[in-house]
C-alpha cells in the first residue's frame, strides 16, 4: 500500500507542470497584446505622416495611444500572471533573484502577492478605461459632469487605498 501511496503522490506532484500550459499561453497572449498595443499606436501615426492631417494626430492618435496603454497594461498583467505561476508551481527564476537590474516587483512568493499584483494592474486598466470614455463621451447636463466627478473620486480612492496597503506593509 505505500507503494501505490508513493506512486499516486509523486504523479500528484509531478502533475503541478501543467501549470506551464497557462504560463506558455499567458506568454503568447501577453506578446500578442504588446504587439498589438504597438500596431495600435503606429497607424495614425503612418496615417498621419501620408496626410499630415492634424485631425489625425490630434484626435485618433491621443485615442489609440490610449487604447495602446490598456492593451500594454493586459499585456503586463499576462506577463507577471506568467511569471507568477511559474515561480509559484514550477521553480524560481534564478537569473530574475541574481541580476541586480531585476525588479522586485516580479518576485512573488505566494498566491496573495500574485493576486495583489495583478489587482493593482486591474486598477491601472480600469483607470485607463475611464480615462477612454471620460474623452469620449459627451457631457450635456450637470449631471453628467457630476459622475464624472464621482467616478474621479473613485478612482483617486482606489489609489489612495492601494498605496496606503503598500506603504503599511
Amino acid at each position: 500500500m505505500k507503494k501505490v501511496e508513493l506512486l499516486f503522490e509523486s504523479f500528484l506532484w509531478r502533475s503541478r507542470l501543467l501549470v506551464i500550459l497557462a504560463v506558455l499561453s499567458s506568454l503568447l497572449g501577453s506578446l500578442a497584446l504588446f504587439l498589438a498595443g504597438l500596431v495600435e499606436v503606429i497607424t495614425p501615426l503612418i496615417k498621419f505622416f501620408k496626410t499630415f492631417d492634424y485631425e489625425i494626430l490630434s484626435k485618433k492618435l491621443v485615442a489609440s495611444a490610449i487604447a495602446s496603454i490598456d492593451m500594454f497594461l493586459i499585456a503586463t498583467f499576462l506577463l507577471i500572471f506568467s511569471l507568477g505561476l511559474y515561480e509559484l508551481f514550477i521553480s524560481k527564476i534564478d537569473i530574475a533573484q541574481e541580476d541586480p537590474k531585476s525588479s522586485k516587483v516580479l518576485f512573488i512568493t505566494n498566491l496573495e502577492d500574485l493576486k495583489t499584483k495583478l489587482g493593482r494592474v486591474v486598477i491601472m486598466v480600469l483607470i485607463v478605461t475611464f480615462f477612454k470614455e471620460a474623452l469620449e463621451m459627451e457631457y450635456k447636463t450637470p449631471l453628467d459632469i457630476l459622475f464624472l466627478s464621482a467616478g474621479a473620486l473613485g478612482i483617486s480612492l482606489a489609489l489612495y487605498f492601494t498605496r496606503k496597503e503598500y506603504y503599511e506593509k
